[in-house]
């Protein structure tokens, strides 16, 4: 049996799931991986960017998209380290070793050690990645998740690395780096403190695009609740399904928790003999905000939050 999937990467033997690449542009993906770009993807948290990463990864490593070796890291890690960016670096580091050795890349053992030592927190993470695309001809894709969890000096100190080596690449540094998170690279946080902006100009102007990860579209919506309908025979009303989409607009977690609360949480809602109703999904939407999800307060802290460049007082 499978689930409405309300936390992490979707796994598709595990939940009822869009496939992640049909949520974007495949072919625009790989046009930028294949021209050599640094590009960012970002989208609000628990949006599907990690599962997106993820199939893209797989791809990339099945073949089927040319001869590359791609590796996705988390870079979350690194987050209180804050402007502590030796601590920062060893954690990154680290972390993009087990992933690398995970999938079975040719990663050097310890190597991450070796050029720490070497080159010390503000060069590590750009004579590591020097060092492992000499070691293998075959093009390197990054793909750095959460990148906008780092702050301060340490988020500064990777992108400023990833600069250095950009035109090292594709034999000398990774042939294509993606920088995803929830904010566009424009607002991320390189103060260390109020008002404290990164001297030198902009830290990672080599970014070719910025593309957004957007929700479901009424389609994929329906199409979701479909496979639990064909799955436990569990129907939806019309208006129930209208409602869903009304209720949500194809945001992907409140798609899902909508659903799941519906189906699985209410009670009444786990007799698959009887169809949801419109008014079992406005009791489960009733649920999630009594509830307080934590998604649902991030959603509602993500319209609070001051952009780059924008006035704090009226002008």
């Amino acid at each position: 049996m499978r689930f409405f999937n309300t936390a992490g990467p979707v796994r598709l033997e595990a939940h009822y799931a869009i496939p992640p690449l049909a949520r974007v542009d495949v072919a625009k993906l790989l046009e930028l991986i294949r021209a050599k770009q640094y590009f960012v993807l970002h989208a609000p948290r628990q949006t599907g960017k990690t599962s997106v990463l993820l199939a893209l990864r797989d791809l990339l490593n099945r073949g089927e998209a040319g001869d590359f070796r791609c590796v996705h890291t988390n870079l979350e890690v690194g987050q209180v380290a804050r402007d502590d960016v030796a601590r920062g670096m060893r954690a990154i580091l680290s972390r993009l070793a087990m992933r690398a050795r995970l999938l079975g890349d040719d990663f050097p053992h310890d190597s991450w050690r070796t050029a720490l030592e070497a080159s010390g927190p503000d060069d590590a993470l750009g004579d590591l990645l020097a060092n492992w695309c000499m070691a293998n001809p075959t093009p390197l894709v990054l793909l750095l998740d959460e990148i906008d969890s780092l702050v301060g000096d340490t988020l500064l100190s990777v992108l400023r690395q990833l600069r250095a080596g950009y035109e090292q690449r594709p034999e000398g540094f990774p042939q294509s780096v993606v920088l995803c998170g929830v904010h566009d690279i424009r607002d991320y946080r390189i103060r260390s403190t109020p008002g404290e902006v990164a001297a030198g100009g902009s830290p990672f102007n080599i970014a070719a695009k910025s593309l957004r990860l957007g929700n479901f579209t009424e389609a994929q919506t329906r199409a979701l609740v479909a496979q639990h309908e064909e799955e436990t025979g569990q129907r939806f009303s019309p208006a129930a399904l209208d409602s869903v989409w009304t209720q949500t607009q194809g945001q992907p977690w409140l798609v899902n928790a909508l659903c799941a609360e519906a189906c699985f949480a209410n009670e009444a809602g786990r007799d698959r003999s009887r169809a949801v109703e419109v008014d079992d999904i406005f009791a489960a939407r009733q649920e999630l905000i009594l509830s307080r999800r934590t998604h649902l307060d991030q959603l509602a802290h993500k319209l609070e939050e001051e952009r780059c460049g924008a006035s704090s007082s009226p002008s």
